[in-house]
């Protein structure tokens, strides 16, 4: 069998189909196979900023993005029903379902795309054999899995998964529609309030006419306050984060609350001829951390900038697979997902006294300058500015 594709990407997300583009437009020839020819309504990330901007402008998908979400540029942090500070940044909003149909759009045109399910996976130092459901089998060089949590294909190859924190959090999503229009509804982000509560925050944004509201807490998904928020979203946080209440008096729930809980896990056994795992395939993140876009992101540079030596001569042997894993970069972006997520639920949950402490200092040290920012918006640059 000789390969029909240079590159086979199983899955096509954000991270399938951003890497589909990336890696096309260093001359491959890319095959992209997804199950589904419309993207699910499925509840993922649904706010981009900083870094995962900065890498979608480096990927040239930035402006797309842009043109097929809702920006917003301050965000107003609460907590205790108190201003912390606000942040001043740039953010783009939208649905999961409609960023993947936004970067499909931009699919170059030598990407081929199949609708199917692979059924069967064999691979070597040499060549892939992919077999997918009602199309046959496809030969590949080198096949990329990008197909999230999902460990089908994984367990076939003999790679394993790896959980380090079982149901380590669990994140919810909800629309409200303002009575009286979005503008009066600027974007917030409201701080749990006790340890005992498991919030992380409450992040409030605009997409199109709608208000969205993501949650992360730390609590087991069989807690009473999660059945209840599950029923009444906004008597639950009104319960919890009664600083809230008169922010949300004019709004109203529309639809259903979609929610979803995370394992933190790592893939083992990866350092295989012929295949390569990104994304959440070979590691998951916590969502309160915000780190998921910002490693599949890194993960689609890397693999694009090792691509072209790797193809430019013959065999995809587990060395060439392990320059990828090795990567300092993508090792540096993997570490430092999983250190923020263990901070970010220490932070919410830890009752002992140095994280009590920890979380009472740096509220104050965001209220202090806040405060200066007021006063002397320079000086609270050079304090940040000494502080970066």
């Amino acid at each position: 069998m000789t390969a029909d594709t240079d590159i086979a990407i199983v899955g096509g997300g954000l991270a399938g189909t951003i890497a589909a583009i990336a890696l096309a437009r260093t001359g491959a020839r890319v095959t992209l196979i997804d199950r589904n020819a419309v993207p699910p309504d499925e509840f993922r990330v649904e706010k981009l900023g900083g870094m995962q901007l900065e890498s979608l402008e480096r990927l040239g998908l930035l402006d797309l993005l842009a043109a097929h979400s809702t920006r917003f540029d301050q965000s107003l942090n609460i907590r205790h029903g108190r201003i912390v500070d606000r942040t001043n940044a740039r953010y783009q909003a939208a649905f999961y379902a409609d960023m993947v149909k936004t970067m499909r759009s931009a699919l170059p045109g030598g990407v081929r795309t199949v609708i199917g399910r692979v059924t069967e996976l064999a691979t070597g130092a040499e060549l892939q054999q992919l077999t997918i459901a009602e199309h046959g089998t496809l030969g590949a060089r080198l096949v990329v899995l990008a197909s999230g949590m999902s460990d089908l294909l994984r367990a076939r190859l003999g790679i394993t998964r790896e959980v380090l924190h079982e149901r380590q959090s669990l994140t919810f999503g909800f629309n409200l529609r303002p009575r009286d229009g979005i503008a009066a509804h600027p974007a917030l982000t409201v701080y749990g309030e006790r340890p005992r509560d498991g919030i992380d925050y409450l992040t409030l944004f605009p997409i199109g006419g709608l208000i969205r509201a993501n949650l992360f807490v730390f609590l087991d998904h069989r807690d009473a306050w999660i059945k209840a928020l599950r029923a009444d979203p906004l008597a639950a946080l009104d319960d919890r984060l009664p600083g809230l209440r008169h922010r949300l008096d004019d709004v109203e729930l529309e639809g259903r609350v979609q929610n979803w809980i995370m394992d933190l896990a790592v893939a083992r056994n990866v350092r295989q001829p012929g295949v390569v795992l990104i994304g959440d395939a070979y590691q998951t993140s916590c969502p309160a951390a915000g780190t998921g876009v910002s490693r599949l992101l890194t993960d689609v540079e890397r693999l694009a900038a090792h691509v072209p030596a790797w193809l430019a001569t013959p065999g995809m042997d587990a060395a060439r697979i392990a320059a990828f894993y090795d990567d300092p970069v993508k090792a540096a972006m993997d570490a430092h997902a999983l250190g923020l997520a263990g901070y970010r639920r220490a932070f919410t949950v830890d009752t002992r006294l140095s994280w009590r402490a920890r979380r009472q200092a740096q509220f104050l040290r965001r209220r202090l300058l806040n405060a200066i920012d007021t006063l002397s918006p320079p000086l609270a640059a050079r304090i940040r500015a000494l502080r970066a």
